[in-house]
């Protein structure tokens, strides 16, 4: 199905049917969906995508979580750290781990590629894989997760991009390991924290029974990052996916609502999350992406 970039279709989790939300200004295939409990509990989205973008890369605001992509075209270029990690062409697939500031990523032709994008207590559970050993690195799929090799052999022979996404999910139903110590309560954790980022940390570990440096310890574990950093990314991802581009944003209003109280601070955490400031983000999608539904391109910043 073809369709342009900003605009995405969708697989209705129950329906398993295409959903096309918008169309924009350039042509890309892409197609999401995100597995039904209990694989859903750690998969965020299984995606498809396949076209080739008008500029040459883009910045990719982190998600709070482990992301693995397969890559059955062109190779990509990616880069953690917002450009200044250690950069990784990957011609078959690359894993990057959770992480706080942006990742660059530069197609060298054709993007074609299937992803998994973990929910942030996915990565040990999904991928057999400490999230500590790959934060804020982009690494080689198949050498950290031997299973994907057969695994993209058999998405090469699939027929369409239904077919390579339901490849994906019954491998990862089938193999996926929900017994980590820890992993529930993490999980509970990360449950409150995206409803109440701006909690203290302390009042949340209360709730679940153990104490704040406990909670630290095993969601660092689980999640690779800390409770704090990781509600910080969740109310930057909320900021984002709730805001018109193509309108004007009040920022400050915007802010505020979330629990920023200090422009400063606020710009900061802003050019930390997405490796620009709000103004320039703004820019950059507005001269790229036409209207979007939803934010469905939130977070991505491109770069000629």
């Amino acid at each position: 199905m073809r369709f342009d970039w900003a605009g995405v279709t969708r697989f209705d989790p129950a329906r398993r049917k295409e959903q096309k939300l918008t169309a924009t200004s350039f042509e890309f295939d892409f197609a999401a969906h995100k597995p039904p409990t209990p694989l859903g509990r750690f998969v965020e989205s299984l995606w498809y995508a396949r076209g080739t973008i008008p500029y040459k890369r883009e910045k990719i605001a982190p998600t709070g979580s482990t992301v693995a992509v397969f890559v059955l075209g062109d190779p990509i270029e990616e880069t953690a750290d917002n450009g200044e990690g250690r950069s990784l062409r990957a011609d078959r697939g690359f894993l990057i781990g959770p992480h706080d500031r942006p990742v660059i990523n530069e197609p060298t032709g054709e993007t074609f590629a299937v992803g998994v994008v973990g929910t942030p207590v996915g990565c040990e559970a999904l991928f057999g894989i400490r999230p500590s050993r790959l934060r804020g690195r982009a690494v080689d799929l198949e050498t950290i997760w031997p299973a994907a090799a057969q695994l993209r052999s058999e998405l090469l022979s699939a027929s369409g991009p239904e077919e390579m996404l339901n490849i994906v999910e019954a491998h990862l139903a089938a193999t996926y390991d929900p017994s980590i110590p820890g992993l529930d309560r993490c999980r509970q954790a990360v449950s409150m924290l995206e409803g109440r980022s701006t909690q203290p940390i302390a009042d949340i570990a209360a709730e679940l029974g153990i104490s704040h440096g406990h909670l630290d310890r095993e969601f660092t574990r689980i999640v690779g990052m800390s409770p704090r950093a990781l509600a910080r990314l969740l109310r930057l991802r909320r900021l984002l996916s709730g805001i018109d581009v193509q309108s004007e944003v009040g920022w400050a209003d915007l802010a505020i609502g979330l629990g920023w109280f200090d422009q400063a601070h606020f710009i900061r955490d802003f050019k930390r999350h997405t490796g620009v400031t709000p103004s320039r983000y703004l820019e950059a999608q507005r001269s790229t992406y036409a209207p979007v539904d939803g934010g469905d391109a939130s977070g991505f910043v491109p770069e000629t």
